[in-house]
């Protein structure tokens, strides 16, 4: 069933969000409120690449995973934003995010199985990282609400990308399909050993 999903509105997204390729972490822009909530997952390597590969991860899950799966990175963004914008101490959250771009990245690219509750459990803890950092960054005069459900639309924009990306390639070749995809995630580990390490 996922593999016939293909509307034109998640090629669209993909298209609209790819190219957007700097490192998220930079400081805090001028935009306030829902646009610079929006902008900030779309305006970093590192959300870009770990939101994506939630969506492939849940594409290659298939059944209940291609909903559960972004909906509890989604939800539990929202949390890590909370904690973020009330400035509660969370450690590593730079690590965190890295890490689950290699990890994310690592799932994709081995085909990896795992139950439903495993695979929203280990996307759900990356999301509280990726959340933090959004919150954190909140500009001082932005509307709290506005900028977090900028940044959960934007998440959830990614998660389509991923999945569309996953179940496109998959439509194209139902042998090469898989390998493609694999070989994404493994393209989005290495990039996230780069991030990890500071070389991007």
């Amino acid at each position: 069933m996922a593999r016939k999903f293909i509307p034109f509105t998640i090629a669209a997204a993909a298209a609209f969000l790819t190219p957007a390729l700097a490192f998220a972490h930079t400081g805090v822009g001028q935009a306030s409120g829902f646009m610079h909530g929006f902008m900030h997952p779309v305006g970093g390597l590192d959300h870009i690449l770990a939101m994506v590969m939630v969506g492939v991860f849940a594409w290659q899950l298939g059944g209940k995973a291609l909903w559960a799966v972004p909906a509890s990175f989604v939800a539990l963004m929202a949390v890590g934003g909370a904690l973020g914008i009330s400035a509660i101490p969370v450690p590593f959250v730079e690590t965190g995010i890295a890490l689950s771009v290699v990890i994310l990245g690592g799932l994709v690219a081995f085909g990896l199985r795992a139950s439903l509750a495993a695979a929203a459990g280990i996307v759900g803890l990356f999301a509280i990282f990726h959340g933090y950092a959004h919150g954190a960054e909140m500009p001082a005069d932005a509307s709290g609400l506005g900028y977090a459900l900028g940044f959960m639309l934007a998440t959830a924009l990614l998660h389509i990308a991923g999945l569309g990306s996953g179940a496109l390639i998959g439509r194209l070749s139902e042998i090469k399909g898989p390998i493609v995809v694999r070989s994404a995630g493994g393209v989005a580990a290495l990039a996230g050993v780069g991030l990890l390490s500071g070389v991007l």
